[in-house]
């Protein structure tokens, strides 16, 4: 018997990883308790599907697996983050936020950032919903 076949658009640990914004050994234990499938490639490194790493993504961001702090909301787009930089001007407030890998700048009002006491190092969670999305291929 032959080893089986290799899935499309491999991934290895490390890519899949940094695609969902976790480390590899999170990837690792995910694979070793069975909530994610892997291959071997020839050279005996795990491999995942990039079907199955997609349909594992979808599944991490269910709103009922998301952390929405119980509250319903209609934005799907949610990345945790820590607060980097907050720019106020008179009226506005130019906001950064880091979320994993991401860099997300939102401009809100003045008095939205003060009240939410927006400052370098607070927590804070960037909801985005978007009809205007520009989608890149690498």
């Amino acid at each position: 018997m032959g080893q089986p076949d290799r899935p499309i658009n491999p991934y290895r640990i490390g890519e899949a990883a940094a695609l969902l914004g976790v480390s590899a050994d999170t990837m690792r234990r995910w694979v070793d308790a069975g909530r994610l499938a892997a291959q071997r490639d020839e050279h005996g490194h795990r491999i995942i599907a990039g079907a199955e790493l997609a349909s594992f993504a979808r599944e991490l961001a269910r709103p009922e697996n998301a952390a929405t702090e119980g509250r319903p909301s209609s934005a799907r787009n949610r990345f945790p983050g820590i607060v980097t930089d907050v720019v106020l001007g008179d009226v506005a407030a130019q906001v950064e936020i880091q979320a994993g890998p991401f860099r997300v700048v939102s401009l809100i009002s003045r008095e939205s950032a003060e009240e939410l006491n927006l400052v370098p190092g607070a927590p804070a969670t960037a909801v985005i919903k978007s009809t205007n999305v520009v989608v890149e291929r690498r």
